[in-house]
């Protein structure tokens, strides 16, 4: 009898702060995987604050407001490519941005207010520390942890390695 199960889309998880100079540089080897992948390969934004970082929690949290509103990752690469405007101006910086993407910026005030998200951020932290997270950008794709946090090299074609094997096994 044959496996009929359709073919599972590979995961790339990618433990990121919004707060982070180097997950901003991070973010072209993430449009470039987008591009090569498009739905074929998940990105999964995994939150991981630190706390020299004063704003990174609340970035977390309004990044997950921004994917229950539909724009994640546009609103990850928004504060993303801003990470000195959020270190001066914190969160009235998180809420312009998403009035700034056509999000409802009211309900992101609130959001941050009430703590609706910090369950998720919280789960994402405690996870990453569980699986051995030390730094951002952190990327895990079928159980392989690769650090960004020291450099950026190599990774994406590592990525693209374990995608294409894994997009090829499910065929």
């Amino acid at each position: 009898m044959s496996d009929l199960s359709p073919a599972r889309t590979p995961v790339l998880d990618v433990w990121c702060e919004l707060q982070c100079p180097d997950c901003r540089t991070a973010l072209d080897d993430l449009r470039a995987l987008r591009a090569r992948y498009g739905d074929r390969l998940e990105l999964r934004l995994r939150h991981f604050p630190v706390d020299k970082h004063k704003h990174s929690f609340a970035a977390a949290q309004a990044a997950e407001e921004a994917v229950e509103q539909g724009r994640g990752w546009d609103y990850v690469e928004a504060v993303l490519g801003r990470v000195e405007e959020l270190d001066r101006r914190g969160e009235p910086f998180l809420v312009e941005v998403a009035g700034e993407l056509g999000l409802d910026a009211e309900e992101f005030d609130t959001a941050l207010i009430d703590g609706r998200h910090i369950l998720i951020v919280d789960a994402d932290q405690a996870e990453g520390k569980a699986i051995g997270v030390t730094g951002t950008p952190t990327y895990v794709i079928d159980g392989e942890r690769l650090d960004g946090g020291k450099s950026q090299e190599g990774l994406r074609a590592r990525i693209e390695e374990i995608a294409d094997r894994l997009l090829a096994e499910g065929e």
